[in-house]
């Protein structure tokens, strides 16, 4: 079936975190490494990233940091120079592919209207604060098929995280790309899953060739 539209995943897929998690640890008073260290930990045992802050502090409450920190001039925030360096241009190169492109994420408001301000080449922006829903809830994938305005298997949805975004994607009826960077992607493993993507790719400056080849243009 032809792919008519492209939605990505936004952390680790589109935006580099470092930076940002990095931030946690400072707020947090531990040094960035054994952050790090526990965020690994924790992904590699398949538990959610938010365990991470309840080690060095029980009853962390990551709402209620997030408004502390944007109330002491410490919001989180990303800009250009966090997008990974083959993200604008593929986007820009697959819609000019006459695809629809999408970004579909478990994101904050904030973090949505940062996307929306760094003028990105695309059709959609959506989140989970937004919508009302995330992922890996199916209603999530549901939505992005709405957006996308096509079959659901004309929909192909890319991402770093084989549990949040590409075993619920394909559930969904969704084709995939997994893209096999940041933590998620290196850690996380899952066979039968990771052979029923579309395509692997180590780069975002793949994709593009590997969608126009596989719509036959």
């Amino acid at each position: 079936m032809r792919l008519e539209a492209v939605f990505f995943d936004v952390g680790e897929t589109l935006v580099d975190e470092t930076r940002e998690y990095g931030t946690w640890a400072d707020w947090l008073g531990v040094p960035r490494h054994t952050f790090s260290a526990v965020f690994g930990a924790v992904i590699a045992r398949g538990g959610d990233y938010r365990e991470t802050f309840q080690h060095f502090r029980p009853g962390f409450d990551l709402h209620a940091e997030r408004e502390r920190r944007a109330r002491e001039g410490q919001a989180e925030t990303f800009g250009e120079e966090n997008l990974y360096s083959d993200a604008r241009s593929c986007l820009a190169e697959l819609r000019a592919m006459g695809l629809r492109v999408g970004l579909a994420g478990n994101q904050t408001a904030r973090a949505e209207g940062i996307l929306r301000a760094l003028g990105l080449p695309v059709d959609v922006i959506g989140t989970s604060d937004g919508w009302g829903v995330e992922k890996p809830a199916p209603a999530f994938f549901e939505r992005v098929v709405a957006e996308a305005g096509c079959p659901a298997g004309s929909v192909l949805y890319v991402g770093d995280r084989i549990d949040n975004d590409i075993r619920p994607a394909q559930r969904a009826g969704l084709r995939t790309a997994l893209v096999r960077r940041g933590p998620w992607g290196h850690v996380l493993k899952d066979e039968s899953v990771a052979r029923a993507c579309l395509f692997h790719v180590d780069s975002l400056d793949e994709l593009p060739a590997l969608v126009r080849k596989h719509n036959g243009d």
